[in-house]
């Protein structure tokens, strides 16, 4: 059996505080080519989950929040902000599913944030075409800065 308990959730915060990208991720599934990928996505604020979506291949995407508190926004094809909720556990919110090609992206809003994740496997990287274009690459620093605290203002 594997475990999803709180030690897990510790020793997995404690990589993605140490990380640059401020996530860490501990995969459940054994194999890349698992058909149901599964795994704990630890989350500190200030990470960057550039907007994007599961098309070609379609894989539809579950997210549940263990612990902490994000926001799970989802846009149209320009970049508008479609829906947007709040997840927190002690709120009561607890995750959401995400068809295959809807455009989303989290901000973490609490220290310790944890989701679990599932998704159709095999692992495959996602393809620019997956990436949206109207929102800034991870390298650009300060576009990345601007974006999230536009989205932060939506809340």
């Amino acid at each position: 059996m594997k475990l999803i308990d709180k030690k897990l959730l510790d020793e997995t915060t404690q990589k993605a505080k140490q990380s640059a990208r401020l996530r860490m991720n501990y995969n459940f599934h054994e194999s890349l080519e698992d058909p149901l990928n599964r795994l704990i996505n630890a989350m500190e604020p200030g990470t960057y989950l550039r907007p994007h979506r599961h098309k070609n291949p379609d894989k539809n995407e579950i997210f549940l929040l263990l612990r902490g508190k994000a926001a799970l926004f989802l846009f149209d094809d320009e970049g508008r902000v479609t829906e947007k909720v709040i997840l927190d556990p002690l709120n009561g919110i607890y995750g959401g599913e995400i068809p295959a090609e809807v455009w989303h992206t989290l901000i973490v809003l609490a220290s310790g944030s944890v989701i679990y994740e599932i998704k159709q496997g095999p692992f495959v990287p996602l393809s620019p075409e997956n990436m949206a274009p109207w929102s800034p690459a991870v390298e650009d620093g300060e576009g990345v800065k601007k974006y999230m605290d536009q989205l932060k203002s939506y809340l």
